[in-house]
C-alpha cells in the first residue's frame, strides 16, 4: 500500500509543499537499509526520549533519558551497549538527584569518543531547558562503568542534543542553546576534553528565529555548517569559516522543521547526511537527505511514515563506513537503523514535496 501525507506552509509569500511521500511497501526494503530493529523491547521505565549513540573500541553504545513522563524528576541517564548481535539491558547511569529530598529531571545525554582518552557523557540537569545545568561522566572502558558525575562551569552546558565534533588541533567543538530569552544558539569549545571552557556567544537573536540544538558538519575546505532545529517552520543554517569561532548570519534552508530535533553527519566521503522530519506538523515521517555541499539536499530514506512520535535522531559513521542512526519510537522506545550510504538512492526533492 503507497502511504502518502503531504501538507502545505507558508513562509513569506511562498507557498511550500512540505511533508514527505513515504516508501510504497516495506520501509525496511528502500535501498541502503541494512538493519531496523529496536534497542530494548522491554524496559523499567514508561517513557523515553532524546538518544544519543557513539562507536568505541568496544563497540556500539547508546543512551537516552527514560521515567514516567520528560520533565518528571525521576527521569534519568539510561545506556546499553551492543554485544555482539544484541544490546545489553538498559542501566540507568545517571541521574538528577541533588539530597535525600530533592531530584530533578536529566534531559539530553550526548555521547563522545574523542580520538584519544575516555569516553565522554554530557547530559544536563535541572527543572526545565530554561534553568538546566551541564554534566559530564567519563569511561575508560567503553561504557561499562563511569566516573562520577561531574557539573561543568557555571553558563556552560556542552553540546546542548547532539554530538560534538573534534577540529584538527583536538578541540572539541560543542553545539549549544538556551531556551530562557528566547530560542537562540550558540557554541563552546574545550580543548582538554571538558576541563576548560571557551564560550561563543549566540549568533541569532531569537527573534527573527527561534532556533536550538545545531548539529555540525565539516567540508574539506576547512568550514563549519551548523543545522538548527527552529520554531518558523524551516531548519536554519550559519556557516563558520574559523574553527567555530564566528558565523555568519542564520538564514532559512529549504528542509522543512516541525520544531523537532535533527541530527546529521559528515561521511567519510565527504558528503552529508541528515535526518529530520521532512514536515512542519507533528513528528511523522522521519527522513534522510544527503548533500554534497550543504545547500541542495536530495531525498535518500523514509525511516517512518506511520502517525505517531518518530523524532530527535542521532547518527553516526562507524569505521567501516555503515551509518548508524537512533530516534524515538512514540516515547516508548529507541529504534535502531543501519544504513550502507553508498547504496542509497538519491531523488530530487522538487518545491519542498518528498518524491514517491
Amino acid at each position: 500500500m503507497l502511504r502518502n501525507k503531504c501538507m502545505v506552509f507558508v513562509i513569506g509569500a511562498a507557498v511550500m509543499m512540505c511533508s514527505a511521500t513515504a516508501f510504497a511497501g516495506d520501509l525496511s526494503k528502500q535501498p541502503g537499509i541494512v538493519k531496523m530493529e529496536f534497542i530494548f523491547d522491554k524496559a523499567p521505565f514508561e517513557q523515553c526520549h532524546a538518544s544519543t549513540i557513539v562507536e568505541t573500541k568496544k563497540g556500539l553504545v547508546a543512551a537516552w533519558f527514560g521515567g514516567k513522563a520528560e520533565s518528571n524528576p525521576d527521569v534519568g541517564i539510561w545506556l546499553s551497549r551492543r554485544k555482539g548481535k544484541s544490546w545489553s539491558e538498559p542501566i540507568e547511569v545517571a541521574n538528577g538527584v541533588q539530597h535525600d529530598k530533592k531530584r530533578y529531571p536529566c534531559w539530553n545525554p550526548a555521547l563522545f569518543q574523542p580520538k584519544k582518552g575516555p569516553l565522554l557523557l554530557f547530559y544536563k540537569v535541572g527543572p526545565s531547558p530554561s534553568s538546566w545545568w551541564g554534566m559530564l561522566m567519563t569511561s575508560k572502558n567503553g561504557g561499562k562503568t563511569w566516573s562520577l558525575p561531574r557539573r561543568l562551569p557555571e553558563d556552560i552546558l556542552g553540546p546542548v542534543k547532539n554530538k560534538p565534533i573534534q577540529l584538527s588541533d583536538g578541540v572539541l567543538l560543542c553545539g549549544s542553546s538556551t531556551e530562557h530569552k528566547g530560542w537562540r544558539v550558540h557554541f563552546e569549545r574545550t580543548g582538554d576534553l571538558g576541563k576548560t571552557w571557551e564560550f561563543i556567544p549566540p549568533i541569532n537573536d531569537g527573534k527573527e528565529f527561534g532556533a536550538i540544538q545545531p548539529t555540525l558538519l565539516k567540508y574539506k575546505d576547512g568550514r563549519i555548517q551548523a543545522l538548527c532545529r527552529s520554531g518558523q517552520g524551516r531548519i536554519t543554517k550559519s556557516w563558520s569559516s574559523d574553527s567555530g569561532k564566528t558565523w555568519s548570519k542564520m538564514v532559512a534552508t529549504s528542509l522543512p522543521n516541525p520544531n523537532a530535533g535533527i541530527d546529521g553527519v559528515t561521511l567519510a566521503d565527504g558528503r552529508q547526511l541528515l535526518v529530520y522530519n521532512h514536515t512542519t506538523d507533528g513528528r511523522s515521517p522521519l527522513n534522510v537527505v544527503v548533500s554534497k555541499d550543504g545547500k541542495v539536499w536530495k531525498a535518500a530514506l523514509v525511516l517512518e511514515d506511520e502517525p505517531g512520535e518518530y523524532s530527535y535522531p542521532a547518527v553516526i559513521q562507524t569505521r567501516d563506513g555503515k551509518v548508524h542512526t537512533t530516534y524515538t519510537w512514540k516515547r516508548r522506545k529507541v529504534k535502531h537503523v543501519v544504513l550502507d550510504p553508498s547504496k542509497l538512492v538519491l531523488r530530487d526533492i522538487v518545491d519542498g514535496k518528498w518524491p514517491k
